[in-house]
């Protein structure tokens, strides 16, 4: 990996669409020592919270702290498994229930690798990550979201 590279950013401003998960996944596509992929879609649920219901999230980052901790984990990951490549995607702003949060892709030789490594990332994101996440309900009340 190299380093002069500008580097891109984790977050995506609202909800990750299905078109930028697809094109993802199709720029792959001339790796040809990839043998797996296997990604993980975070939703937003519409949690029914004390009577009311969530409808959507508002997702805010300390986003330079999260980036740093996006790259630690990716670190962790590489020196831990055999992967050819892993990305990873959270959104930033309103995502409404339904819509997609958070993509984490990951690209190996053989197909083992991609179940184990892809559950120790998304493991890691939630436990690290310092990304909060304002649940809004229908009434326009809201509380911070509880990581589980």
């Amino acid at each position: 990996m190299s380093t002069d590279k500008p580097k891109k950013s984790s977050f995506i401003q609202g909800q990750i669409t299905s078109e930028f998960i697809g094109n993802s996944i199709a720029k792959h596509q001339s790796k040809t020592t990839i043998g797996a992929h296997n990604i993980f879609l975070g939703q937003v649920r519409a949690d029914v919270i004390e009577g009311k219901t969530v409808a959507a999230i508002e997702y805010t980052a300390y986003e330079e702290m999260a980036e740093q901790s996006f790259h630690e984990i990716r670190e962790a990951a590489f020196a831990k498994y055999d992967l050819s490549c892993l990305h990873i995607y959270h959104s930033l702003g309103l995502v409404k229930t339904g819509e997609i949060c958070l993509f984490v892709f990951v690209s190996a030789p053989r197909r083992k690798v991609v179940y184990e490594a892809l559950e120790f990332l998304v493991e890691a994101i939630k436990e690290k990550a310092p990304v909060f996440g304002k649940e809004l309900f229908e009434d326009e009340s809201y509380v911070w979201k509880v990581n589980n």
